[in-house]
């Protein structure tokens, strides 16, 4: 280990973070690379197994990724997809069995050092030193990006600024709360001002204020030049922040498009009824139905039977009539387009709302 990327923290932990000055050892050609490749992050193939024999575990099994520069791709899957593991690799922690992959025109194997330089990682867990305040983690990440003391701290300034701490800046990150905690951890990912950025679950454990808080800062991140991966399973997230999507599930890609590209992949607009009366929903489901329809959902815990709006608002006007004529009270009755919550279900076979959001999302990376 090069003793000129050691720190020795006021915890006394020695962390080797591989970090270089940029200039060293990137000769022109890959600086060129990097900046006129059309995709920030590329993946083929990215194979990880855990395990041999019968306790063998595929974490990724042939991952194919593409980001293209100054995008946000969201990673949606439920625990246990692959995407922490992705997003590992990505960042040089974890070495894939088989496949390649380049960030910001670096290759993951070949130039690891190089690629550290110029990404920046949030992952699901808050890493901050507990006994430094909240300026000193960041001026001790500016320091370890090479920058000047005075940089340091005027960076650690900023990004105080920018993440409503600067009240809390001189406290030891040990008395922040959980979203504190988290906030802080991202803002030491942006200390480096990273070409790419990685952001494992970024709003886990933030209030509704302070998550939306955090959108800004990646909307802002992005409007200047940065791509960013994320992975989240708050499919409001996804919708809010994400260019593209990525389903992933079992170690595969599953699906990938816009948001509207995947809602559409499900079909389009759908009327939902609500009846007042569980003993009407077989006979709510035998008249939608007989309007032609070939399907019909029912939910009967909720009341709720679900059905393709071929003919839009007059199909709806159609079932009204239909219901009052047969003496079926409705309670609700609406359009409603798919939401990706609809998208999770029809790929992954449950609602996102069920995942239990416990632990790392690829239990078996933790072993590694």
């Amino acid at each position: 280990m090069d003793a000129g990327n050691l720190v020795t923290t006021r915890s006394g932990t020695v962390q080797d973070i591989g970090l270089r000055p940029r200039t060293e050892a990137v000769t022109p050609e890959a600086l060129y690379v990097a900046e006129t490749r059309g995709s920030a992050v590329t993946a083929e193939g990215l194979v990880k197994v855990y395990g041999k024999g019968k306790s063998e575990v595929r974490a990724l099994d042939g991952v194919d990724l593409t980001v293209p520069e100054g995008s946000v791709l969201g990673l949606l899957g439920p625990n246990g997809a692959g995407k922490t593991t992705t997003v590992r690799i990505l960042a040089t922690l974890l070495k894939p069995d088989a496949g390649t992959a380049s960030v910001a025109g670096f290759d993951i194997a070949r130039q690891a050092h190089q690629l550290r330089s110029v990404i920046g990682l949030s992952g699901q867990y808050a890493a901050v030193d507990e006994n430094l305040t909240g300026r000193e983690n960041l001026s001790m990440f500016g320091r370890l990006y090479q920058l000047s003391k005075g940089d340091a701290r005027k960076r650690a300034d900023e990004l105080l600024e920018q993440f409503d701490l600067v009240d809390a800046a001189n406290r030891p990150a040990k008395t922040y709360s959980g979203g504190m905690r988290r906030r802080l951890d991202l803002a030491s990912a942006l200390v480096g001002q990273p070409r790419v950025l990685f952001l494992d679950e970024p709003t886990t454990g933030l209030d509704p204020r302070s998550r939306i808080a955090m959108w800004n800062v990646i909307r802002e991140s992005v409007r200047g030049g940065m791509t960013v991966l994320l992975t989240t399973q708050y499919l409001e997230e996804a919708d809010e922040l994400a260019d593209s999507i990525a389903v992933i599930d079992t170690g595969k890609v599953i699906a990938r498009g816009t948001a509207d590209e995947l809602k559409a992949q499900i079909g389009g607009e759908r009327i939902e009824v609500v009846v007042r009366q569980p003993g009407d929903i077989a006979r709510a489901h035998a008249l939608l139905m007989r309007n032609g329809e070939d399907e019909c959902s029912v939910e009967e815990h909720a009341r709720r039977l679900t059905t393709p709006a071929h003919g839009g608002a007059e199909k709806l006007v159609r079932i009204v009539r239909d219901f009052d004529e047969a003496g079926i009270v409705i309670d609700d009755i609406g359009l409603r387009r798919p939401t990706l919550d609809d998208v999770f279900l029809a790929l992954t076979g449950h609602h996102a709302e069920d995942i239990e959001l416990t632990g790392d999302d690829d239990a078996p990376a933790a072993a590694d």
